[in-house]
Formats: C-alpha cells, structure tokens, sequence
C-alpha cells in the first residue's frame, strides 16, 4: 500500500524558517506531480505548491510565493517544502500529495495520495 509521510514541521517564530519532508514508500512516484496543501482550524484544505515529476516546473500559491520552494529527490522518492520568511497566518497542518490521476493543480480533489499532515505552527 503506497504511503506518504511527512515530517519537520514544528513551532517557529515569526520570521523563522522550517522545511518539512515527504517520504513516499508502497511505490515509486517519481513519474507523478507532487504537492503541498495546507488546512488551519475551521478553512478548507488549501493548495500551497506543485512540482513536476521531473522537478523542472514548480507552482505556487500566491501567498507563498517568493517565500517557500518545493523540491523533490526522485532517487530518494522524496518531496521537501522549504518555508522562510513564516508568518503566523502559515499555521496549518501541511500534507503532502500525489497525483496519480487528472485534473486542476489547484484542487485537492486531483490528487489521490495524502500523507497524515505535519503541524506548522508560527508564533508572532
């Protein structure tokens, strides 16, 4: 049964920086788009960043952009989320998905792996 799971996520400081990590067992997803969404008490799961299977395109929702950066390691079978510059409104559990299927980037519903979520916290 193929797994994802995340790890690194933490409490920061506003300002701070973390980088969480998704590792992918069951199966090899080095072919597939990867992505990052995040979900804070009470909001719908939220879309963050998408990268190609190559790692040559990457895509970010405009509230992160400029601050975080997805990364993969296709021999390790590992996606990875660089976070700086946090803001407390980055609080969120952050999950890891894998698109095996079609549809919008965006929309969580295009996706068909997800890990259990990691816990951000940022404190101003």
């Amino acid at each position: 049964q193929p797994q994802l799971v995340e790890s690194g996520g933490g409490l920061v400081q506003a300002g701070g920086s973390l980088r969480l990590s998704c590792a992918a067992s069951g199966r090899t997803f080095s072919s597939n788009i990867m992505g990052w969404f995040r979900q804070a008490p009470g909001q719908a799961r939220e879309f963050v960043a998408v990268i190609s299977w190559s790692g040559g395109s990457t895509y970010y929702a405009d509230s992160v952009q400029g601050r975080f950066a997805i990364s993969r390691d296709n021999a390790k079978n590992t996606v990875n989320l660089q976070m700086n510059s946090l803001k407390p409104e980055d609080s969120a559990v952050y999950y890891c998905a894998a698109r095996i299927s079609s549809g919008s980037l965006r929309s969580p519903a295009s996706y068909d792996y997800w890990g259990q979520g990691t816990q951000v916290t940022v404190s101003s």
